[in-house]
C-alpha cells in the first residue's frame, strides 16, 4: 500500500512598486533560491484548436474583432462565403493569394493566417 503524499505548502506573492525595487525583490529571492511564478497560460491550452488549425482561428477572431460575417468578408474579398467558413474550420488551406487578401480587409499581416 502506498502512502499518500503531501505536497509542501506554496504561496504566491505579487508585489506593486517601482521597477528597481521589483528587481532588488527578485535577485534577494533567487539568492534565497525561490523562484518566481508565470501566471500565464499557454494559448492551445484554452483553444486546442490552435494546435491543427492557428490561421483559421486567428482569421475567425479578426473577422469577430472587425465585426464581419462570413458574407460581408465574402463580399469585400472575392473569396466564396462556403470557403470563409472552410478555412476557419480547417477544412482549406487558406493560401498565401487569400491572406494576403483577407489582411488587407481585415487590418492584419497576411502572415497570421498561413
Amino acid at each position: 500500500m502506498q502512502a499518500h503524499t503531501r505536497k509542501p505548502p506554496t504561496e504566491t506573492i505579487h508585489f506593486i512598486g517601482t521597477k528597481a525595487a521589483i528587481e532588488r525583490l527578485r535577485k534577494l529571492a533567487s539568492k534565497e533560491g525561490l523562484v518566481e511564478a508565470h501566471d500565464g497560460i499557454p494559448a492551445a491550452m484554452l483553444n486546442p484548436e490552435l494546435e491543427s488549425n492557428p490561421g483559421g482561428v486567428y482569421l475567425r477572431g479578426i473577422r469577430y474583432r472587425e465585426d464581419l460575417t462570413q458574407d460581408q468578408l465574402a463580399a469585400m474579398t472575392g473569396i466564396h462565403r462556403r470557403h470563409i467558413s472552410e478555412m476557419e474550420n480547417g477544412k482549406r488551406t487558406i493560401g498565401k493569394e487569400n491572406a494576403k487578401k483577407l489582411a488587407k480587409v481585415l487590418n492584419a499581416d497576411y502572415r497570421m493566417f498561413l
